[in-house]
């Protein structure tokens, strides 16, 4: 008897769940099923996963935090993986698509939005993660 089932695999996205644009995005990309299943870590609450990216030196204000298949993608590449991920259906998909689908296209874009987000946090009066504030270099 054979086995047609596909290996799906597991992507952890480190995000701000306070934050607007990243709960907007995290609610509305799609990954292909073929690829596995997302799963959104928020980053105001403790995880296992946020303490590997803290003690990676990764600030979360700074940029998203990406692991798939056991790889951490922060900021601009998180974005790009995660964009090369995901399905064409939709019209966020699709306008995520041609903004994040190249790694040019991401480190051009990503840090336009990153600025749009700490404008917006800053008008809203949400502060920030700052899990970078207690973390002790690891020896």
């Amino acid at each position: 008897m054979e086995n047609n089932t596909v290996a799906h695999i597991d992507l952890w996205l480190v995000y701000d769940g306070e934050c607007p644009v990243c709960k907007t995005y995290c609610k509305h990309i799609r990954i292909r099923e073929a690829v596995g299943q997302l799963h959104l870590v928020d980053a105001r609450y403790p995880s296992a996963l946020l303490n590997e990216v803290t003690k990676m030196g990764l600030n979360i204000d700074q940029g998203m935090v990406l692991k798939f298949k056991g790889v951490i993608y922060y900021g601009a590449d998180a974005i790009y993986v995660l964009t090369s991920l995901s399905t064409p259906s939709g019209i966020f998909n699709r306008i995520n698509y041609y903004f994040f689908s190249s790694k040019l296209g991401a480190k051009i874009f990503y840090p336009l939005g990153k600025a749009f987000r700490t404008l917006l946090l800053k008008l809203l009066g949400i502060q920030y993660i700052e899990n970078l504030k207690f973390a002790r270099p690891e020896q």
